[in-house]
Formats: structure tokens, C-alpha cells, sequence
């Protein structure tokens, strides 16, 4: 089977391991640059351009470079690595690929759907699973509404794309908060108003969730008094054993944006565990170097069981 890995960077080490893993599975990885395909339609012929061979195919071992190149190799199945600044062109991408019947770990709709963070939520919430108490505001005026549907502060506002803790603060009143909204307004980011969870004590748990199973999980905790828990910004993370519950809500929620492999983060709160985000591109490293599970295997796994 070939399987190509959209990627624009062949030194990440989320793509690196999905490598190792087509290669260590028998298959053959082909990394592509998602940018660097052409988005067509009515075109003649079912050939994909590529717009720059040189940069689609980055990687001598996995595939020759050559300028006599126009078309991209052919694929039995996809692993979408879309970063968030190329959110809507990777979109379009993945769906062109998916009408011509190539299986995917994340679809063009579970992309766009777990980028926007209301969007999601909603998703989640007319599936009946639990997530944290949220308003969307769209203007400075409507910071006291939404302090009155969500409760006393502190409170958090989040920008309605943003990975790694980025467009995350918690705000202290509501004078802050109509502060924030209108400088985000003037900025043109919308943002979400949500209620903070005071007994998370700055954890959360990201579960890795492949097919039907929750393959690895680890609790996240902040660094410094900060209320982030992401790895990025410093914090640190142990592995952990769920509950049956726990597992259940994270299967849910990937179900619900139609993702094939997904990253869940939960939070626990006095009424229990809440879903808080869903990342359709979930970074490696940390989860498995902190919980030693070969989490690319099983990634190339559900490819071979649905192809």
C-alpha cells in the first residue's frame, strides 16, 4: 500500500514517526507538501497536478525528486498533517483527494470542524456530550451577557482558531473582558467566552483516539501558575489509565467530527469530565514519549484495516 503523509515540514517528528511506521509496516510513504498541490475542477482527465514538485516531493528516499514530474504519485491512502495556518486550503485539499476515493485519517469536514473551536463544541454539545458552559461574542457589548450566561469570573476567552494554548486568556473581570473583545474585534478574530474550570487545578487529560480505541493518554499539567496545560508553553505530562467513561466521551467526540484519529482534551470539573477541544492533526511527541506507546503504528493499523 502507498500511503501518503501531507506534510510541510519532513523534519517534525510527528512526521518522521508516521514514516517509520508506513516503512516498519511493509508499505510506502510518499510525503507530499500539502501546498503544493494543485486544487482543480473541471479539468480534463483525473490527474492531480502538483504546482512544485520540488517542494511536494521533499524526501529523496521515499520518492526521487525529478523536474519531469507534473502529477502526484499515486495513493492508496492519506495521513493529513494540516497546520492551522493552511487550515482552509489543506481543507480543499483533503476533499479533493477524498472525492477520488482515497481514505483518510481525518476528512475535509473533521478538519474544518475541529479548527473552529464553537463550531466544535456545538457538534458536541447536539451529541449530548458534556463541554464546558460557552458563549460566542462577536462585539465588546455583549462581554456582560455572556459574563450572566457563563458565571462569576475569572473566565476564559479564546479565539476561535488557535493550537498550542495561542489566543488563550483568562480574564479577571468584565471590564477586561470588553477590553479583550474589542481588540480582538478590531483584529477581526472572533472568540468564544467560556467558563473556568477553578478545580482542573491547570490539568487536562489528552487521549489519543484511533478507529474505536483510545490507543494512549497522558494528564497535562501547567508550569508556572499558568492555567495552560499544553506542553508547549512548559507544562509537563504523565501518562494515565482512563476510566471506561472517559474513554466513551472520547470516542464520542471523535465520532461526532468524523474523525478516523483524532487528539481529545478533557477537563475535570465537580460535574464531572468535559470535552474541551478536538485536534484532527494531534502532535506525537508528547504522548509518546511520555507514555512510551507506539502511537504511529497504530495509525498505519487503521489505515490497513480500512483500505
Amino acid at each position: 500500500m502507498r500511503i501518503g503523509i501531507l506534510s510541510r515540514n519532513k523534519f517534525l517528528y510527528s512526521t518522521r514517526r508516521l514514516i517509520e511506521a508506513v516503512w516498519s509496516r511493509g508499505h510506502e510513504p510518499v510525503l507530499i507538501d500539502t501546498m503544493s498541490i494543485a486544487v482543480e475542477f473541471g479539468m480534463a482527465g483525473d490527474d492531480i497536478r502538483l504546482v512544485d514538485v520540488n517542494t511536494a516531493v521533499s524526501h529523496q528516499r521515499y520518492l526521487p525528486k525529478s523536474r519531469n514530474i507534473n502529477y502526484m504519485p499515486q495513493i492508496d491512502a492519506m495521513i493529513p498533517r494540516i497546520g492551522s495556518s493552511i487550515t482552509y486550503y489543506g481543507v480543499a485539499v483533503v476533499r479533493m483527494l477524498e472525492a477520488r476515493g482515497i481514505v483518510t485519517t481525518a476528512t475535509a469536514d473533521g478538519i474544518a470542524q475541529s479548527r473552529d473551536k464553537f463550531q466544535s463544541l456545538q457538534l458536541m454539545a447536539e451529541a449530548g456530550l458534556p463541554v464546558p458552559r460557552t458563549v460566542l461574542a462577536t462585539t465588546p457589548q455583549a462581554a456582560f451577557a455572556a459574563m450572566q450566561a457563563i458565571g462569576k469570573p475569572p473566565i476564559v476567552v479564546k479565539l476561535i482558531q488557535g493550537t498550542q494554548g495561542q489566543g488563550v486568556f483568562l480574564v479577571p473581570n468584565v471590564a477586561t473582558v470588553t477590553a479583550v473583545l474589542a481588540k480582538l474585534r478590531a483584529l477581526n478574530k472572533p472568540a468564544i467566552v467560556q467558563e473556568y474550570i477553578a478545580e482542573s487545578k491547570g490539568q487536562d487529560t489528552r487521549i489519543l483516539v484511533v478507529g474505536d480505541r483510545c490507543v494512549a493518554a497522558m494528564r497535562r499539567s501547567s508550569a508556572n501558575g499558568d492555567f495552560r496545560s499544553n506542553l508547549h508553553l512548559g507544562g509537563t505530562a504523565v501518562s494515565v489509565e482512563l476510566t471506561p467513561e472517559i474513554e466513551k466521551l472520547a470516542i464520542a467526540a471523535t465520532k461526532a467530527h468524523g474523525l478516523g484519529v483524532a487528539g481529545v482534551d478533557i477537563l475535570q470539573a465537580k460535574r464531572g469530565p468535559l470535552l474541551l477541544e478536538i485536534n484532527s492533526s494531534p502532535g506525537l511527541e508528547g504522548i509518546e514519549t511520555t507514555t512510551g506507546v507506539d502511537v504511529a503504528d497504530a495509525i498505519v493499523r487503521y489505515l490497513e484495516e480500512k483500505v
